[in-house]
């Protein structure tokens, strides 16, 4: 995980979510790029230079984010963009290749009812990066203990798994695996990867209306440290982000969630 990007919102908090990609990218030696998008449209006369004066606010923004963390040697490098926040990821992807995306989820505040809004949502939804969420205020440290759950075990590559495997192999971190059996399951559903079987060190099976609801059943007896779960293309989170946002009441946990992609854009 070479390159990793932060995107950076307008939350007062948000420097905390720098913090944890920084000490995250120490323990993997990764460079960092913070990501601001911006909507000015080009104009003519005075407002000519909009754009420019807008994107240099962005920068100066960024740069204050991260004045507040301890970069630790790490390098922070600063990207903007023009446009629709999907679209800016995959244009530095494309430029830079983007291993991890970190960012935090909507909020932590009890009082909101999205865990995930209309731009971290569509991060998930429209681009193909593996992204950890992770929850404000929370403190960097080891994910020794990982909870993988899905409700099929079918994987057509292997690579996909290779962020979930680093981390595995950096912390020397124990994976269980949860299958969810939910309503319309098929046989070959219940066939798990080879790949996924050679990383856990446990396998449960659950039936369940919803992959979150075969979480909460075990979370407390297994008290992980991160939630590793899948993005398809009639998956879990794709399901849920139809709308490009997430309910708490569909959706909350209040650990690191590793999102990987099966679906290939």
């Amino acid at each position: 995980m070479k390159h990793i990007l932060v995107p950076i919102g307008t939350s007062p908090d948000i420097h905390e979510t720098l913090q944890y990609a920084v000490d995250f990218a120490v323990d993997f030696q990764s460079k960092i790029f913070v990501m601001e998008v911006f909507n000015a449209p080009s104009a003519r006369g005075s407002l000519a230079n909009l754009p420019e004066k807008v994107a240099a606010q962005s920068k100066a923004h960024l740069q204050e984010v991260i004045g507040k963390v301890d970069s630790k040697g790490i390098s922070i490098k600063i990207a903007t963009y023009n446009g629709k926040v999907e679209e800016g990821v995959k244009v530095i992807d494309k430029e830079l290749g983007i291993d991890l995306i970190i960012m935090a989820p909507r909020t932590n505040d009890i009082q909101d009812m999205y865990y995930l809004g209309p731009t971290s949502g569509s991060i998930i939804k429209r681009t193909n990066i593996p992204t950890l969420i992770v929850p404000r205020n929370t403190v960097y440290a080891p994910l020794k203990n990982i909870l993988t759950a899905f409700k099929s075990g079918m994987l057509k590559r292997k690579r996909i798994l290779n962020p979930l495997i680093k981390i595995q192999n950096k912390y020397k971190a124990k994976i269980s695996l949860l299958l969810v059996k939910t309503p319309g399951y098929t046989d070959a559903d219940l066939k798990i990867n080879t790949a996924l079987m050679d990383i856990s060190s446990q396998v449960n099976m659950t039936d369940n209306a919803t992959t979150y609801l075969g979480v909460l059943e075990h979370f407390r007896a297994q008290k992980p440290d991160l939630l590793c779960v899948f993005r398809r293309k009639r998956g879990f989170f794709m399901t849920l982000l139809e709308k490009s946002t997430i309910l708490k009441s569909e959706f909350h946990v209040s650990i690191p969630v590793l999102v990987l992609s099966v679906k290939k854009d």
